[in-house]
């Protein structure tokens, strides 16, 4: 079995992943990782939820690790094409970075560009922008990008989509030449590596896609019912089974609190997982569900990343996810931990679009449950 250490990370950013609750390198993370660290130029095609932002961030911090300077210039850009996608990988360095002496910036395109100004005449080490937000401020006050070491460029596809790839173009005016590019997508059409050809130098091309034709062989099954019946429904489903090992996602932390009450006032013992809780009770809770003392594990998708798991039994979409690819990743779950387990889904009226973007993405209809 593959692990960080045997992808030559510093002791401080392995201690860290570990905290974070990553046990092993993802197939995307094997071959990105020593790639970034060979200094190599990248263009990475990989599904949603495959370990991108890990890959990158974990490389990046250990190249500024082993050259750490004093300074007030950038040495790593990383381009994003939305804010939320921004504070997901701003989350992901400072959980990876907490044992280094790094700094890292992001441009919120909530906030004004005056107000933001004064971090540039500090120290730092990693700048987060979107496009519009990076030239924004680089109007208004030039930005020392001369010491510029790595460009990460993610998700780029939808940048390319939002029309933003003339705004980066921008971007590129501004930036050193011999510089390390790092472009990361879903989908590397023609038309994408076209667009960002300009930026790379002999890149190695990491083409990575969803295992579609594995999916088929999990245990799958959808359940059309009403919103109200979702909760009771579910309590029927886990007394009848008589078995642990039931991973429950919602579609909200509020939703997830709500169903939790209803579960343990049903007596079935119940763990659950959000934002909203601590590193330490998160570890905990996944401690007893891995222990088989608590029967059902409640959490939200974002909430559910890095959560490592021998075996899986169930895993019950109690929301049907918006974003078809989420359905894969959880269908992934399964697959890699070899289980005998199970895909049930709940589809409500409102849900009926999503559960044909769903079977549009994976190539077959779901066959419906009986109970």
């Amino acid at each position: 079995m593959i692990s960080f250490k045997n992808l030559q990370l510093i002791n401080p950013i392995i201690r860290a992943v570990t905290e974070s609750g990553y046990s092993q390198p993802t197939e995307v993370q094997n071959a990105v990782i020593p790639s970034i660290l060979k200094r190599k130029d990248l263009l990475v095609s990989a599904p949603k939820g495959s370990g991108k932002k890990l890959a990158f961030a974990v490389s990046v911090l250990q190249l500024l690790g082993r050259n750490p300077t004093e300074h007030t210039n950038i040495r790593v850009l990383i381009i994003v094409p939305t804010d939320e996608i921004g504070v997901e990988i701003e989350e992901k360095i400072m959980q990876c970075s907490k044992y280094l002496s790094l700094l890292t910036f992001r441009i919120n395109d909530g906030e004004s560009s005056e107000s933001q100004i004064a971090a540039f005449r500090k120290r730092m080490d990693i700048l987060i922008a979107t496009p519009e937000g990076m030239l924004e401020i680089a109007q208004k006050r030039p930005i020392n990008l001369s010491k510029l070491e790595i460009l990460v460029l993610y998700d780029a596809d939808k940048m390319i989509e939002k029309i933003s790839i003339n705004r980066i173009k921008n971007i590129q005016k501004l930036i050193p030449n011999h510089i390390q590019a790092l472009i990361f997508c879903i989908e590397a059409s023609d038309y994408l590596k076209k667009s960002v050809s300009t930026f790379l130098k002999n890149p190695i091309e990491i083409l990575l896609e969803a295992r579609l034709a594995s999916i088929e062989s999990i245990s799958q099954s959808v359940y059309f019912i009403e919103t109200r019946d979702k909760s009771g429904f579910l309590i029927d489903l886990i007394r009848k089974s008589e078995r642990k090992g039931f991973m429950v996602f919602t579609r909200s932390k509020y939703i997830a609190d709500e169903l939790v009450q209803q579960l343990e006032n049903a007596g079935i013992s119940t763990g659950w997982i959000h934002g909203n809780r601590s590193m330490a009770v998160k570890n905990s809770v996944l401690d007893d569900f891995k222990r088989e003392k608590i029967q059902v594990l409640v959490t939200t998708g974002i909430a559910a990343k890095g959560i490592d798991l021998d075996e899986l039994l169930y895993i019950i979409n109690f929301d049907l996810p918006g974003i078809p690819q989420t359905y894969i990743q959880r269908i992934e779950r399964i697959r890699r931990l070899g289980s005998e387990g199970a895909l049930i889904s709940f589809c409500t009226a409102e849900e009926h679009t999503d559960l044909k973007n769903i079977q549009n993405l994976i190539g077959f209809t779901i066959p419906v449950g009986t109970f």
